[in-house]
């Protein structure tokens, strides 16, 4: 473990997760900068959203998931899946069309602070002293970029 200010702690394996998880959204975002400069974004993100879910598919405990199906809570899945990700995901790919993958890159950069925010707001979660200093961070990064990019 990795002891972190106060009472934080990061294992390994959770850093090396962060950093998988970083890198990947880094390499989507070139990835679709080049396939939308070759086709329509909006048809190039929902084909790399599918593929992805495929390969996903994959590495699924299907045991599992047949358990959700089956589940009393199958209710609140279908309603954090067809908001928190469906109805996003369709006012992204409609929005892409409009704003460039560099000022959408940083509007995404803000979704774990509202992430955080929602679980503090409605599901009562607490946050300690580096999860608060790291959304400020977050917001601070993306404003600064922010007003580099119109400087330009």
């Amino acid at each position: 473990m990795i002891s972190l200010f106060f009472k934080a702690t990061v294992s390994l394996i959770g850093a090396a997760a962060g950093l998988a998880a970083g890198l990947s959204y880094t390499l989507f975002i070139f990835g679709f900068k080049n396939a939308s400069s070759i086709g329509n974004p909006q048809t190039t993100l929902p084909i790399a959203f599918f593929s992805f879910c495929l390969f996903l598919f994959l590495f699924t405990d299907k045991g599992e998931a047949a358990e959700v199906i089956m589940s009393g809570d199958i209710g609140w899945f279908l309603l954090v899946g067809v908001l928190g990700a469906g109805m996003s995901f369709i006012f992204y790919v409609i929005d892409i069309g409009f704003t460039p993958p560099s000022t959408a890159s940083m509007v995404a950069m803000v979704e774990p602070v509202t992430a955080s925010l929602f679980g503090v707001l409605l599901m009562g979660d607490n946050l300690t002293f580096i999860q608060i200093f790291g959304m400020v961070f977050i917001l601070c990064t993306v404003s600064v970029l922010s007003s580099v990019k119109q400087s330009d």
